[in-house]
């Protein structure tokens, strides 16, 4: 499978199944004589509607008024699952329709087309078909290429269809990826802040160890983004289907999920790619029962009313965040306003550890200095014959040394008298 730059994109794909799922399940039973209809399939795959609160939530809302944007490979146009679903797209990665309704890429191509089915399929009728977390709402289809799917930056795909996903209206950003590394494009930090800004809820797939995320890496890792962990049927962190970090908010299923294929077939694949959609449709849910609650305070209200884990006490806890998502509690339970995402402030992370810009070096001045004036120089000497000695010669070369001289003649004149009168002296005697 391909890479975004850093890392795999973060989903294992399951068993193919026939669109049946598990192929024709015909139940019969004797009832005053009456056939009670088979069970459909594909619901009744979707064990999650029920352990998560899901289906008691929707006696609330069913996410109407909302809106999903699924940046990812692209919700493909096909499956009747989508009909009426996605109301606007876009693609950023240069290979893909201006709808953003292509799939991109190779072996990744469905992997949107998964994560939408899991936020807000209609499924194929009322009680048949695979059905999403908010039904009612509406979905973005970004498009992006993962790895050597695209000439385009991933970053910089990223970036653009973040912003775009906020300027046609987003209430939740789905981001079902991860690079890897814990660090991220500066171009994030632009991006995900102007979400922030505009009171959009962005939730991130932790990534899984089956393909290669030992724990959490951007953009599971930017502050203030609701990171979503993954765990097994039984509430038990999943194994190969979820990683660990710090940054993990909140925790719902990642094995044994379904999803609509491009083409319409549905598959069974595990990932904390599938875990990330379900807990934006709950985000989706909580917004249109709480249309007065900024984002901030969807966070909170998933984080707070999630299902305690047995013998885990530590909040957040680097398998389980928070704990097990209780869509039921998210919606219908009351709980205290807070005035901060939960999850960090991306802009004080920025000012904290990001460098400063260096201000600009200074341009040159092409304005004219004006200066002291100089003293006035010397007038020049009168030019005179190189042969006689000036005045300098005269007080420092000269002089001092005709003093010298007659010091020294005087000196030897003395020693010269006083030696001949020591000599007359012993010739008188």
């Amino acid at each position: 499978m391909r890479e975004p730059p850093g890392g795999r994109v973060t989903r294992r794909v399951g068993r193919l199944l026939r669109a049946a799922v598990v192929g024709v399940l015909v139940v019969t039973t004797a009832t005053a004589g009456a056939v009670v209809p088979p069970t459909d399939p594909a619901r009744q795959a979707e064990y999650w509607l029920d352990d998560y609160g899901i289906r008691t939530a929707w006696q609330t809302t069913r996410g109407a008024g909302t809106t999903i944007a699924v940046i990812d490979t692209g919700i493909g146009r096909g499956p009747a699952e989508f009909e009426g679903a996605v109301t606007a797209g876009a693609d950023f990665s240069g290979s893909g329709s201006a709808d953003g309704r292509t799939p991109v890429g190779g072996d990744d191509r469905d992997h949107g087309s998964w994560v939408a089915s899991l936020a807000a399929s209609r499924g194929t009728g009322p009680d048949t078909g695979m059905i999403g977390v908010a039904p009612e709402a509406k979905l973005l289809s970004l498009s992006i290429g993962f790895g050597g799917s695209s000439d385009i930056p991933f970053a910089t795909q990223v970036a653009d269809a973040m912003t775009w996903a906020v300027d046609h209206g987003a209430d939740i950003i789905n981001l079902s990826f991860t690079t890897n590394l814990l660090e991220w494009d500066p171009s994030w930090d632009t991006a995900f802040q102007y979400a922030y800004d505009h009171d959009v809820v962005v939730v991130v797939a932790a990534g899984n160890r089956g393909t290669g995320t030992d724990r959490v890496g951007a953009p599971a890792t930017i502050p203030g983004v609701l990171t979503v962990g993954g765990v097994d049927r039984g509430g038990v962190a999943s194994q190969e289907a979820s990683t660990q970090g710090i940054t993990i908010g909140i925790s719902a299923p990642s094995e044994g999920l379904l999803g609509v294929s491009a083409d319409g077939r549905i598959v069974v694949w595990d990932g904390t790619s599938g875990a990330a959609p379900i807990v934006a449709g709950v985000a989706a849910l909580v917004r249109s029962a709480h249309p007065g609650l900024d984002a901030n305070n969807v966070i909170n209200r998933i984080i707070k009313t999630a299902r305690a884990v047995p013998g885990v006490s530590a909040k957040p806890d680097p398998l389980y965040g928070y704990g097990l998502l209780d869509a039921a509690a998210a919606v219908n339970t009351a709980v205290p306003a807070v005035s901060e995402n939960p999850m960090g402030d991306l802009a004080e992370w920025v000012r904290i550890y990001r460098r400063a810009e260096q201000a600009p070096a200074p341009q040159p001045s092409t304005s004219p200095v004006a200066l002291p004036e100089l003293p006035a120089a010397d007038p020049p000497s009168e030019a005179g014959s190189p042969l006689l000695p000036s005045l300098n010669t005269l007080l420092y070369g000269t002089v001092p040394l005709v003093g010298v001289t007659i010091a020294a003649i005087l000196v030897a004149l003395g020693v010269t008298a006083a030696v001949r009168r020591i000599r007359s002296a012993r010739a008188s005697r």
